[in-house]
């Protein structure tokens, strides 16, 4: 199974990104996904930037991963 981890743009350089993930930053490849700018809240997976999501789909996805970690469900429902 693979996961791909929602992370926020901090940086740009050329095509890549530096990206924060809980507070932790590493870089992520923006070839897949040019368009995305400084801000922005992406799904990460391989060192590649996949997917631009809204900021309320990276926190439902964040919760869902503290679930997988034994944290108490907060998201009762996925659209």
């Amino acid at each position: 199974m693979c996961l791909a981890v929602p992370a926020k743009i901090v940086d740009i350089q050329d095509q890549l990104a530096s990206v924060e993930v809980s507070g932790v930053r590493r870089a992520a490849s923006l070839m897949l996904l040019p368009e995305a700018a400084v801000g922005d809240y992406v799904l990460v997976h391989a060192g590649f930037a996949m997917q631009i999501v809204d900021n309320e789909e990276a926190e439902r996805i964040e919760a869902l991963r503290a679930e997988m970690h034994g944290a108490p469900r907060t998201v009762e429902s996925i659209p």
